[in-house]
């Protein structure tokens, strides 16, 4: 194993430090540099170094300059660039596409990057240093991959690649593909012959592409064709996501007008053993000495685990196939162990392991034997199939270790659970994380209970969730300090109809349910329902999806917090729309009084977040 600096350099003076007078690679990020594994910059630095090359990093460089960029100098290798942990018109946005007034990756808050950071960075970088290879990657150039619709301009733009003047793009979990990038780079290979590595796209242009081979490619509707055309740009969306497997994806191609872009098949995810040894990197868990203020997305989870990686929940509103794939990699339990040992050796450690999970936590150690030799089956879902290990055997091991190292007061579980993982042979577990990893609330996902609404959304039915509340509350019925149900809910999403979000609301209502973690659907790239929203269309069936829009969208949103006073005018606009008059007045069972009551009402459309009240009725 290489020595591991304390930090990874952020100038010159400490590259020198460590005998460094130039840097092999050098890496470009719009988040500051925080030293610790769930920041990708930070991992992909320590994997590089692990790998022998040295890493220096460039953090929210001022892209209205050349300074910042030629800090550091050339690389010997390449630059990587990354927009940053959150895609930056994500981070930059509400839903409702007012932009934010704080960044959390950024220290203070404040705002450092500019709005699709990777193009920004890519041609400013390209135009210092033509002659070195630039790579980008992370989740923004990640799910930007194909042709996608933009929210925030409401257009389809182009692939990224084909507007960044990048060499390669990293998709996915990185660590293979740039290690093999560093590989053939140091060992003399032109950066335009690295066209074979999985996990990674590239460009060709139009007259090599016509004088290639098409077989074997699967080649999507072109650009153009995609733009202007509803049923093609649904019928590329299933194609290319029906090649997103390391084991039976074959490459995707898709024409622009300048240039074509070529995916090949996902990297193989990393193998236990390897995740353990990319997880166990002396990271220091803080942000680089040279801030003065502190970094706010670094308290959340400083003295948070990743244990596993993937999900094959199949979320339509998710990306995550796209990016960490549906097959669960998990690190061993002794591993996990000996960094929560070394967490807990921190001086700023207080005994709370904030968190110990992946994309969902209770998938870690589940597993199917088709997935190392065949992959994952291309005609049924993962959570429905009966010859998945569904045992949570491996995680309470796991638990029940972590909670006997000295010094370690809480484990909690903070990153969510699939509840309907969670079956009637399950009360064991349940008892077990409601006893000893839930601080209060246990949050789970149903995100809505009208059945079309589900089943677009990829989620299970009403029942499902019913079941397992009547579970959890039989569980903790009679106990002095008992755990509560939060419940995450999805307003606005394609095929909800406002009677679907007066159903929701009905139920909230008559379930008691804690409603404060309501989401307005965001249409972000690369996820089935954003496609639907766009088109209008089930991508994988073509049939007709009803979308709501504009207003409708807020409307939806005010019904989930309708006990809010800032919202009557817009609930009782939801309430006629869906003809459920019926629910304005003073009865029991109304959502709102027939005259607005308590301060008055906002501006029409006001989504304040609703006061914090304790839960009733779980």
């Amino acid at each position: 194993m290489t020595v591991q600096p304390k930090f990874l350099p952020m100038t010159m003076e400490e590259a020198e430090r460590l005998g460094i007078d130039r840097f092999d690679v050098i890496l470009i990020t719009g988040d500051a540099y925080v030293d610790h594994p769930s920041f990708g910059t930070a991992l992909l630095g320590r994997v590089l170094r692990d790998a022998g090359y040295s890493v220096g990093i460039i953090a929210q460089p001022d892209w209205r300059s050349d300074t910042d960029f030629r800090r550091l100098g050339e690389p010997r290798l390449f630059f990587s660039v990354s927009a940053g942990n959150v895609d930056s018109l994500v981070n930059a946005f509400t839903p409702n596409l007012k932009r934010r007034s704080s960044d959390a990756y950024s220290p203070g808050g404040r705002l450092l990057r500019p709005d699709r950071a990777t193009l920004v960075y890519t041609d400013r970088v390209h135009a210092l240093f033509p002659k070195t290879p630039v790579v980008i990657g992370g989740i923004e150039a990640s799910l930007r991959r194909f042709a996608h619709y933009d929210y925030w301009s409401d257009t389809v733009r182009q692939a990224i690649l084909a507007d960044a003047p990048a060499d390669l793009l990293v998709f996915g979990m990185g660590e293979h593909q740039v290690v093999a990038i560093a590989d053939r780079l140091a060992a003399g290979e032109p950066v335009t012959s690295l066209t074979d590595i999985p996990g990674t796209a590239y460009r060709v242009d139009l007259k090599t592409w016509r004088s290639m081979d098409p077989t074997g490619y699967v080649v999507l509707p072109d650009y153009t064709e995609v733009k202007s055309d509803r049923y093609a740009y649904a019928r590329a969306f299933a194609l290319h996501y029906n090649e997103q497997d390391p084991s039976r994806g074959r490459p995707v191609a898709q024409p622009h007008p300048k240039t074509v872009v070529v995916q090949n098949p996902p990297a193989m995810p990393l193998s236990g053993e390897e995740l353990d040894r990319v997880y166990e990197l002396p990271y220091t868990r803080r942000a680089h000495p040279s801030y003065t203020e502190p970094v706010p997305a670094l308290e959340p989870v400083r003295f948070s685990v990743v244990s596993h990686r993937g999900c094959f929940g199949a979320c339509s509103f998710c990306a995550l196939t796209h990016h960490q794939g549906r097959i669960i990699q998990s690190r061993s339990v002794n591993s996990i162990v000996r960094e929560v040992e070394r967490m807990a050796k921190m001086p700023e450690f207080t005994g709370v392991v904030q968190d110990v999970g992946g994309p969902t936590a209770n998938m870690y150690g589940m597993h199917c034997g088709r997935w190392e030799t065949a992959g994952t089956c291309p005609d049924r879902r993962c959570i429905d199939c009966p010859t998945l290990d569904r045992s949570h055997e491996e995680q309470l091991r796991l638990l029940e270790r972590l909670r006997e190292i000295p010094k370690v007061k809480h484990v909690f579980i903070a990153s969510g659970i699939r509840y309907d993982l969670i079956g009637p042979g399950d009360r064991d577990y349940l008892a077990a994380v409601s006893a000893h990893h839930v601080s209060g609330h246990l949050k789970v996902a149903p995100e809505h209970v009208a059945e079309r609404v589900c089943a677009c959304m990829g989620k299970p039915p009403r029942e499902t969730f019913d079941g397992f509340r009547e579970r959890f509350e039989a569980l903790e019925k009679g106990k002095k300090k008992r755990q509560y149900l939060v419940p995450y809910f999805m307003s606005g999403h394609p095929g909800c109809r406002m009677e679907d979000m007066v159903e929701l609301a009905e139920y909230v209502r008559d379930t008691g349910l804690y409603t404060e973690q309501v989401q307005d659907f965001t249409p972000t790239p690369m996820s089935i329902s954003t496609t639907i929203y766009h088109t209008g269309l089930d991508p994988f069936t073509l049939e007709e999806v009803y979308v709501p829009k504009g207003r409708e969208k807020r409307v939806q949103r005010a019904l989930m917090h309708y006990r809010d006073p800032a919202n009557y005018a817009l609930v009782c606009e939801g309430l006629r729309a869906a003809g459920r008059e019926d629910l304005i007045g003073n009865a029991w069972e109304c959502l709102v009084p027939a005259r607005p009551r308590g301060r008055a009402p906002t501006r029409a459309g006001s989504s304040r977040r609703q006061t914090r009240q304790p839960p009733r009725g779980v």
